[in-house]
């Protein structure tokens, strides 16, 4: 996506130096469903956006028996024998 593309969907960018006198408050802005995009040179390089919640809950143990570790998993390569004292 260009940076004209992104430009005309965002109402106003930010430059680099106001950003970072502002962080605080762009980022509040951003922690209530607002985009906010951050410019340098008049280049857009970054985009503060809000966090969205994981959509289900993870389930621990989900993966289990579709990983497995080599049994020599922990050893040495031989030809590395040298650099290991």
């Amino acid at each position: 996506m260009t940076n004209m593309a992104i430009r005309s969907r965002t109402a106003r960018y930010v430059n680099i130096a106001e950003a970072k006198a502002r962080l605080s408050e762009l980022v509040g802005r951003a922690a209530v469903g607002e985009e906010v995009v951050i410019a340098k040179d008049h280049k857009l390089v970054a985009k503060l956006v809000p966090l969205r919640a994981a959509r289900t809950p993870r389930k621990p143990g989900s993966a289990k028996g579709q990983i497995w570790i080599a049994p020599d998993f922990d050893a040495i390569p031989r030809d590395f024998s040298k650099y290991v004292k």
